[in-house]
């Protein structure tokens, strides 16, 4: 009995023994992949740690048509010029060369949107003071003499038979909203120009 006992006494050690290396082995790695659970954990929590492999900036492109237009008068280089969907007469009027020493530019609203196939003619300033020719008229006139009616200014408009004050703003108004004219006949669309006033007006009105 005393050496059952004993038998059972030492069994029981070598499983404590055994049971404590296990213990100790298994607690030597667990730290480590706690403290990977737990960096990972905190950084994702702070926002600081982002999977971004495969991802790459795709920059933002805007493209614009081209346009031709016809810069003549009062400028260094004369010329039919290819330029960018949108630009401004002063723009036209820098790819002509600038104005000359002659040049009534203040004559002009260099801040029209230019269109295209238009004429930009630039007044000289003999022109502007013997009154022959103004710069608004100049830009807004089709070269047979007829309103453009997508950028001619109130004045001009008004020059126009049965375009008054009213219809003028209205004209103003309604290609401001709709981009513009696509045909003389929208002129229609303008309240009180009807199709008896329309036969007044086209042969002296054009959208180009």
């Amino acid at each position: 009995m005393n050496g059952n006992k004993r038998l059972t006494v030492l069994a029981g050690i070598l499983f404590s023994l055994a049971a404590g290396l296990i213990f100790l082995i298994l607690s030597e790695k667990e730290p480590a992949g706690d403290a990977y659970v737990l960096t990972q954990t905190q950084e994702d929590a702070s926002g600081t740690v982002e999977d971004t492999k495969g991802e790459e900036a795709v920059p933002e492109t805007s493209e614009k048509g081209t346009l031709f237009v016809h810069v003549c008068g009062e400028v260094n280089a004369p010329g039919v010029y290819e330029l960018e969907e949108g630009v401004r007469v002063a723009g036209a009027i820098e790819a002509a060369g600038g104005l000359t020493d002659q040049a009534a530019g203040d004559a002009v609203n260099q801040a029209l949107t230019v269109e295209d196939g238009q004429q930009i003619y630039i007044p000289s300033l003999a022109e502007v003071s013997e009154g022959a020719l103004s710069g608004s008229e100049a830009f807004a006139r089709d070269q047979d003499g007829r309103v453009n009616l997508n950028t001619a200014d109130k004045e001009l408009l008004m020059t126009l038979p049965g375009i008054g004050s009213v219809r003028a703003d209205a004209i103003i108004a309604y290609r401001t909203q709709h981009g513009g004219f696509a045909s003389e006949e929208e002129i229609m669309n303008i309240s009180g120009i009807k199709e008896s006033v329309y036969e007044q007006l086209k042969d002296r009105i054009t959208v180009k």
